[in-house]
């Protein structure tokens, strides 16, 4: 009994295995030389940083912890803050992402608060090559989210983007088959078809039909053959069914974490046999922990644009008819897993839905969906060009007052009468407080018609 008691009584003293740490933003401070982010912990830590651009920004991962209180926001005119954001990884892992002006070195140390407790400083300063230091005293490998699929140097020179179009099912394969007997794989290639033209007829993009006429293509063989021919993006078109014929409206879906997860499982797995390339390295030559390290921060950065793609493609492909949902999908289709090509799956609508069906049959109805997608393929695009390509405006016909996404540098903002800080930031797709810190505008300060914003890099 005596035992007992001492084994609960351990129990409750002996602090929680895995708990939290707790981390909290002590402070930011700018010089002329460098940047210094300090992060207090509640117990140490081991972290991981790296570099993005396309925008600039420099992103911190520490797992199992949480932030407690609020990110300090970035004083208007600092050369360097744009701002501080966080996030949930995994479903306790915290990420801390420092929006900057331009491109910067990275250096991470622990250190002692005053009266004990532990702390990150994080430094940045300008960056002149694109080899970033580490925590370790190494280097880590800056990543460039313009194009995660090709993350090795490209020439400087303007080239076309090359987007995969992907007509489902085929073959043997019908996919859905509507009231009226409309087939999937019919009206997925009749669209694909429409939209490969369009892609054709745009300066600097070309398109490649994945599957060209009634022929069966494998799930992974589709995948093979965007890589082989280096898509910059792969759109996969569906049409959906369900048991219930009253459901309707069109989707858009990217992988979900849980099928990343299996494919980088799989990848890692049959390194040792692949001559795939993760940016820039040999799988199969890397160590465990590299690989490892790599993979993750290619598909962390494809999966972060292909919700960008799939969002822009669903702004506009709700102003062709309904939408299912009205925000971007997950799965784990097969056809999204390619590690290096942002991918989404478009559902354009439900086949097995008899008024949805007739609409899918009309080539009117078809040119409509084909023109929403690539409208929503130059937003992206604008946003984040593939290096090299010199991105073009979204316009393809449809309502020119969508909001639209900054582009990478140099967009303006001409302030009309009734104009907001809040309702530009909105349109322009990134924050109040990125606003304010790139125009030098103070908490108080009113913004005037005729006045001329710059718009940040996206946040």
């Amino acid at each position: 009994m005596n035992r007992l008691f001492v084994l609960l009584l351990l129990l409750i003293f002996l602090p929680t295995a895995g708990a939290q740490v707790a981390v909290e933003c002590s402070g930011v401070s700018t010089s002329s030389d460098k940047t210094r982010v300090v992060l207090d912990t509640s117990s140490a830590i081991s972290h991981r940083i790296f570099t993005l651009d396309s925008p600039d920004r420099v992103v911190i991962d520490i797992p199992n912890a949480r932030l407690v209180g609020k990110l300090p926001a970035a004083r208007a005119g600092d050369p360097t803050l744009v701002g501080l954001r966080s996030g949930v990884r995994n479903r306790g892992d915290l990420r801390v992402v420092v929006d900057v002006k331009h491109a910067v070195r990275v250096k991470s140390f622990p250190a002692r608060r005053d009266g004990g407790g532990h702390r990150l400083i994080v430094e940045l300063s300008p960056a002149s090559d694109s080899l970033r230091p580490s925590a370790s005293g190494g280097t880590t490998r800056k990543v460039s989210q313009r194009s995660p699929s090709r993350m090795v140097a490209r020439s400087s020179r303007a080239r076309t983007a090359v987007i995969a179009i992907d007509a489902g099912h085929g073959g043997e394969d019908p996919g859905a088959i509507g009231p009226s007997g409309t087939r999937e794989k019919d009206v997925t290639l009749a669209i694909a078809r429409r939209l490969a033209r369009l892609v054709g007829r745009e300066s600097g993009m070309r398109a490649v039909l994945i599957r060209d006429r009634d022929t069966f293509i494998a799930l992974r063989e589709r995948i093979r053959r965007a890589r082989k021919h280096k898509a910059d993006l792969f759109i996969s078109i569906h049409a959906d069914a369900f048991n219930n014929p009253e459901a309707h409206g069109s989707s858009v879906y990217t992988l979900s974490q849980g099928g990343a997860s299996s494919e980088a499982a799989n990848w890692l797995a049959d390194r040792e046999n692949s001559a795939d390339l993760i940016g820039g390295l040999d799988l199969a030559s890397s160590d465990e922990l590299l690989a490892t390290v790599l993979l993750d921060m290619t598909q962390n950065a494809t999966i972060e644009h292909s919700t960008e793609a799939a969002g822009a493609v669903l702004g506009y492909l709700k102003r062709v008819g309904d939408v299912h949902k009205g925000h971007v999908q997950r799965a784990g289709f097969v056809v999204l897993k390619s590690p290096d090509i942002p991918s989404i799956l478009v559902e354009t609508a439900f086949i097995s839905n008899r008024s949805e069906e007739q609409r899918l049959r009309s080539s009117a109805h078809q040119e409509r969906i084909a023109k929403a997608v690539l409208a929503g393929v130059k937003t992206y695009f604008s946003k984040y060009p593939p290096q090299g390509y010199l991105s073009a405006s979204a316009d393809s016909g449809l309502d020119r007052t969508a909001p639209r996404s900054a582009s990478a540098r140099g967009l303006r903002h001409v302030i009309s009468r009734g104009d907001t800080l809040s309702e530009i930031a909105q349109r322009y797709r990134v924050t109040v407080s990125s606003l304010r810190a790139e125009n030098g505008i103070e908490e108080g300060d009113y913004i005037r018609v005729g006045q001329v914003l710059s718009i940040p890099a996206g946040s």
